[in-house]
């Protein structure tokens, strides 16, 4: 597996090695060793989460400031643009986004590590998100970072106004927001 630094430093994008031939193809989506060398995350994944949405679905920006979960996310159909905003703030990225293209076709992966905002955007017709995470979901700690919050200013790849929870279209902004040290 490749690792690609992010433009935040704890932020990183894991490229698979894929073993393809007139069968089909191979690739190993996780090897503990080797995910704790690069990440230096030494807590256990505890839940695996799958979500299908269709186009122009935008989900987050969630996190929990209990129980906060470090996450491993993959696309197993379609394509999202997928976020992670740093909501640390003795962090020099505080209220940094970054954001990347992940699909079934490119196969990349992105760890978020605890202490950021996930979210993202199916560009797709639908696609299916998994995930690995580090601690249980837990719905009272769970809070949402506001999608189109101006002073994050995330650049999301939309061409008409998403469809959107409710939780998510009353997302808090990073100015009022319980967030990390």
């Amino acid at each position: 597996m490749t690792i690609v630094p992010s433009s935040i430093p704890d932020v990183l994008i894991f490229e698979p090695h894929i073993h393809s031939d007139d069968r089909g193809f191979f690739m190993e989506t996780y090897r503990e060793k080797d995910f704790r060398r690069v990440t230096n995350c030494t807590r256990p994944f505890v839940q695996d989460n799958h979500s299908r949405s269709v186009r122009n679905v935008l989900r987050g920006l969630h996190y929990q400031v209990r129980q906060p979960q470090g996450k491993l996310v993959r696309v197993i159909l379609g394509e999202v643009f997928d976020v992670a905003v740093d909501l640390r703030r003795s962090s020099p990225t505080f209220g940094k986004w970054v954001g990347v293209t992940l699909s079934a076709d490119n196969r990349l992966q992105m760890w978020i590590p605890e202490g950021f905002a996930h979210g993202f955007l199916v560009t797709s017709e639908a696609a299916e998100v998994v995930y690995k995470a580090t601690d249980y979901y837990a719905a009272e700690h769970e809070r949402t970072l506001r999608w189109n919050d101006p002073a994050v200013g995330i650049d999301w790849p939309l061409t008409m106004p998403p469809t959107l929870a409710a939780k998510d279209a009353a997302g808090t902004a990073l100015a009022g927001l319980e967030s990390f040290e």
